[in-house]
């Protein structure tokens, strides 16, 4: 489309416009100011909480140091060195590594993919107070004398004794189970605003690299921490009522657990480094001044990366006595993974090579992050060998490596990020003096402090030791790596200065001061719509291809330029091409967030301590804060089928289905979902490959109640279908009957799953093998439960006329889950009810 065929508005109307825009999306004030869910709002808390949160694992680390800086030293206990080492890790991987860059996501995305909003904003305001409970909850456990203290890992039989491991491994795995609810939370969410709501014209190929890796990782989010989620399952299980998962003497295996965390933990590596690269990918072309070198390629190898680094987890297990296949395959693998990850940094390269490279404090940042990375990815190359990792691990050599790959590859593009990103926030730049003080303090100190530990490590100075005595070759390798982190730790201090500091007095910058090509520095930091209108995109770097884009988006000359009923509105386009498919009403400015994530946190907290009164109690605030969330605002009928979005294109307001983004938010998490079912079915067939006897003597559930169970599913799946048909057909009254018999097969389907465990007197205490099938039971009937409540809202929507032939998103969706619940049921009582008699 032409400028010429755009329209032009006075410039009363253009007031009128704006102001109608801007009370629908102004951010409340007062108290009532923490309730907003704009992704403004959301993004500053999420950063600003990880940062703090990063600063007290630094502290934590500086702790460490001072304890190990000279031998026989009494700085601090043994216990409380392992509480320290302990929580410092777990903040740094799991409170700050991916939360820093969900917010810098959730900050960034809407005005990058030139839209006004994300689809979900309160499921990104419940992803950050769940994140913000469960992070407090878990370090405030060190001023009580009772953080865990067994290593970031977790590792069994340590972490599964009571005795020693006190309440902090509770405190570990039911507060770390809540923040990784706001991690997928946060994936649902990315996945979903990049496919589907990206500007007009925005095609796949078209999109910005910093989407590309966002979705790329927030896949990766739903594949590696489900398996996490559940080691967590069998972990409290054995710890809160001796159901023996991990004990050998039971016939459990502690090896589980190191394949359940490993799984999750080296993709966790790739999920830290691929959006530091993706920061990398807007900041070189910016300072180059020309587009990427080599887009596709640097896809392709980002899909790699995060392809590879699921074949990868057995890399950390290589001294655990695997056959000599798996340890060939897995190191053959860990070497392959660096070809995808030199494409990235070559491209890099090539781009500022083929440029005209400033020197600015972003670049200084990006450009010493990648070449502290490429050291910490050599020694990878060298822990991948099997020969060497056996003689490096567990040594310090390991923890260098550790730092170098996830500082380097993490932390300085993060520090380049917020540097270059800072503008958007107030329209004022950070100091360049402080930013190269800053860089040269946290350059020179970090590989002062880790660089000497390869040595230490390979002098044989073991990992988790809290003192070592003198004359055995570490000493001066310690004190010259305290002196380091203490130099890093300063340069640190000098970005928190240069952020914090006033800056009243100084004049604002230009609105896109580095001269960036992309769409992210369209946003007012004063206006909280995202972009005034959401644009027409032809281009890669729209901002330097397209000359009169801004000023037009600005005018008011694209899709919806106005909101003349008061309502938050983006536009949805198709996931390949992005053409305009419905003009979707977001939910606004709700305290039920709030609400629903405090009662959940208190759902965990609570069964921490085995306050089981209270856990129910939580339990069902949290059920009646998400099911009015989803009654008020999801699923609106509205005033009208088709609204006009600007620019003659009239759109629907209401879509379900594929077409609409609820139906891919139901998909995307039962993929996830599914991720961690499969992980406990893995478990199920590790324990039979580990045991001549599988069952160790024990009874099994019997074949009738789990063939029972699993006839009773599928029946209530088929009368879900003919619900839907019915619906569809505008028979009301015949949908209502069908969906009260499928709620009663389904409720009779959970009966029968537990009957067969339950009279043939399986103890999950006295063996493994009936645990696991209780297990596998119980997440079978869970999740039964759960499509009982979706089955009854369903119904109740229909009573109350919000759902009816038209307007039927609930039980499209809702049916959706009924797939992945059908395959869950009868895989569950297929194996549990008669793999044990093909023996």
């Amino acid at each position: 489309m032409s400028a010429t065929d755009l329209p032009t508005f006075t410039d009363e109307e253009r007031a009128g416009q704006e102001e109608r825009l801007r009370k629908v999306w102004t951010t409340p004030s007062g108290w009532r100011y923490w309730t907003s869910v704009n992704n403004t709002e959301i993004g500053l808390w999420y950063g600003a909480a990880a940062f703090i949160f990063m600063l007290f694992a630094g502290l934590l680390g500086l702790m460490v140091r001072v304890q190990l800086a000279v031998p026989d030293n009494s700085f601090i206990s043994a216990d409380l060195f392992n509480q320290a080492f302990t929580l410092h890790g777990t903040i740094m991987m799991f409170l700050f590594a991916v939360p820093i860059f969900e917010a810098i996501a959730v900050y960034l995305l809407p005005s990058m993919l030139g839209t006004r909003e994300l689809p979900f904003p309160r499921l990104s305001a419940f992803g950050f107070w769940s994140f913000a409970i469960g992070g407090v909850f878990v370090c405030g456990s060190i001023f009580f004398n009772a953080a865990p203290n067994t290593g970031w890992f977790m590792y069994p039989p340590l972490a599964t004794d009571k005795e020693y491991s006190g309440i902090g491994a509770d405190i570990w795995l039911l507060g770390l189970s809540f923040i990784e609810v706001a991690s997928i939370a946060a994936a649902v969410e990315l996945i979903v605003g990049i496919m589907k709501c990206r500007a007009p014209g925005m095609r796949i190929n078209m999109m910005p690299l910093f989407a590309w890796y966002l979705l790329i990782v927030a896949g990766m989010i739903l594949f590696a921490f489900p398996p996490l989620i559940a080691g967590d399952i069998l972990f409290e299980m054995e710890r809160m009522f001796d159901w023996p998962f991990f004990d050998a003497a039971r016939g459990g295996d502690p090896l589980l657990w190191q394949h359940l965390f490993w799984i999750f933990g080296h993709p966790e590596v790739y999920i830290i480094f691929l959006p530091a690269i993706a920061i990398m990918a807007m900041v070189v072309p910016t300072f180059s001044q020309r587009p990427i070198v080599g887009y596709s390629w640097i896809v392709l190898a980002a899909v790699g990366t995060g392809f590879l680094s699921f074949g990868l987890w057995v890399h950390h297990m290589f001294a655990t006595g695997l056959p000599q296949m798996s340890l060939a395959f897995f190191s053959a693998a860990s070497e392959a993974v660096a070809i995808p990850t030199g494409v990235q940094i070559f491209v890099f390269i090539a781009t500022m090579l083929a440029g005209r490279v400033i020197f600015s404090v972003p670049m200084l940042f990006g450009a010493g992050g990648l070449a502290i990375f490429v050291i910490g990815g050599l020694t990878g190359v060298m822990v991948a060998l099997v020969p060497f990792d056996w003689q490096a691990h567990d040594t310090y050599f390991i923890v260098a490596h550790l730092h170098y790959v996830l500082i380097g590859g993490m932390l300085f593009p993060v520090v380049a990020g917020i540097y270059y990103y800072y503008p958007l926030l107030d329209g004022k730049k950070l100091s360049d003096r402080f930013g190269k003080v800053a860089f040269w303090l946290m350059f020179v100190g970090f590989n002062v402090a880790f660089f000497p530990m390869h040595f230490s490590g390979l002098r044989g100075m073991p990992r988790r030791v809290f003192t070592y005595p003198a004359g055995i070759g570490w000493d001066w390798f310690n004190m010259i790596s305290t002196i380091g982190a203490f130099v890093f730790a300063f340069g640190v201090g000098v970005v928190v200065i240069d952020v914090v500091r006033p800056k009243r007095k100084q004049p604002r910058c230009e609105q896109n001061p580095w001269n960036a090509g992309t769409l992210e520095f369209i946003s007012e930091p004063e206006e909280k719509w995202g972009v005034r209108s959401v644009p027409i995109i032809t281009s890669r770097y729209p901002a330097w291809d397209q000359p009169d884009l801004i000023a037009n988006m600005k005018a008011g000359r694209y899709y919806l330029p106005d909101s003349p009923m008061g309502e938050r509105e983006t536009l949805v386009t198709t996931v390949l091409d992005a053409r305009p498919v419905q003009c979707l009403r977001v939910g606004g400015t709700s305290i039920v967030t709030m609400v629903a994530a405090a009662a959940l946190g208190g759902v965990f907290i609570a069964l921490t301590f085995h306050w089981w009164w209270i856990t129910i109690a939580c339990a069902i605030v949290t059920l009646g804060a998400i099911l009015t969330w989803l009654w008020t605002g999801t699923a609106i009928i509205p005033e009208t089928q088709d609204y006009d979005v600007g620019l003659g294109l009239k759109l629907p307001v209401y879509a379900s289905g594929p077409d609409s983004v609820g139906w891919w938010a139901m998909f995307i998490t039962m993929v996830g979902d599914g991720t961690a079912y499969a992980s406990l079915i893995f478990g199920y067939f590790f324990y039979w490959t580990i045991h001549e006897d599988f069952t160790g003597g024990h009874a099994g559930p019997g074949a009738f109640w789990p063939m029972a169970a699993l006839v009773l599913f599928v029946l209530a799946w088929l009368l879900m279908l003919a619900a839907r048909s019915l619906n569809k057909a505008n028979r009301i009254r015949a949908t209502q009957g069908v969906l009260v018999l499928s709620t009663v097969l389904t409720v009779a389907g959970c009966g029968a799953g537990l009957a067969g465990p339950y009279l043939y007197s399986m103890d999950p205490t006295l063996f493994v093998y009936p645990a696991i099938v209780w297990v596998v039971a119980i997440w079978t009937v869970v999740h039964g439960a759960v499509a009982v409540i979706m089955q009854l809202y369903c119904l109740a929507r229909s009573l109350s006329g919000r759902m009816t032939a038209r307007y039927d998103m609930d039980l499209v969706n809702v049916v959706l889950y009924w797939h992945f619940m059908v395959i869950t049921a009868v895989t569950s009582f297929a194996v549990i009810g008669l793999f044990p008699l093909l023996r």
